[in-house]
């Protein structure tokens, strides 16, 4: 019972939840003015990211990162500013902020990890069919 009530008042009290989770973000130091901007609506646009990061300093680029597909973000995007102050000061006033009636994360960019060209399987039957690792025969 104690455990219930506990986690009841932690659950209510998210302002406590959400002070300790965005301080846990900002511990990381910025290396590059590029920062990495998640939880975005499907529905922003690259204007909409530039008016929102614009008063924080010389914006270099704001690219939502978007599916091919349906055409509609995948709920995160890019910004980069001119210097190293700018991208902090964005950093520290836009997390946890709200856009477009979401909650989105600011944190520090990663460098993209290189990864291996995908492996080509060359392997046929006289019939046509291919086996696939995955998931067995395929036509």
């Amino acid at each position: 019972m104690a455990f219930a009530s506990a986690s009841r008042r932690i659950v209510t009290n998210s302002s406590i939840l959400q002070s300790q989770f965005s301080s846990i973000r900002l511990n990381s130091t910025l290396a590059t003015p590029k920062l990495l901007v998640s939880g975005l609506s499907r529905l922003t646009t690259d204007k909409k990211l530039k008016e929102a990061f614009a008063p924080f300093g010389q914006l270099v680029e704001a690219k939502v990162v978007m599916d091919e597909v349906s055409g509609r973000s995948k709920g995160f995007a890019f910004v980069t500013y001119a210097t190293l102050e700018e991208a902090e000061q964005a950093r520290k006033k836009m997390n946890t902020r709200f856009l477009d009636g979401w909650v989105i994360f600011v944190d520090p960019a990663k460098p993209r990890e290189e990864r291996p060209p995908p492996e080509q399987d060359t392997q046929s039957s006289e019939t046509g069919f291919r086996v696939n690792k995955n998931i067995g025969w395929c036509g």
